[in-house]
């Protein structure tokens, strides 16, 4: 699972291959989800609130990176890391 992003304890990946709807893995501690991209909504698995805020926030910076990502992972190609929050 490439790691594209990690910040304050929170590690941002995306699969190869993967189902629609666009989305990225958030794993922080115990704690895994999945989170569209699209309004940054949980799919499936939990953060707790504090880390959810975070990947929202993250994921409005960064939803055009993580559209391109989500595309070159389709394609086969290397992702690109982003940037974590400041």
């Amino acid at each position: 699972m490439p790691r594209i992003s990690t910040f304050y304890g929170i590690v941002i990946a995306m699969y190869f291959d993967e189902h629609e709807p666009p989305h990225f893995h958030a794993r922080y501690a115990e704690y895994d989800a999945q989170v569209a991209i699209d309004g940054a909504v949980v799919l499936h698995g939990r953060l707790p609130p504090r880390a959810l805020r975070l990947v929202q926030q993250w994921t409005e910076l960064h939803s055009n990176e993580l559209i391109a990502n989500w595309n070159r992972a389709r394609s086969g190609e290397g992702l690109v890391t982003i940037d974590p929050l400041p």
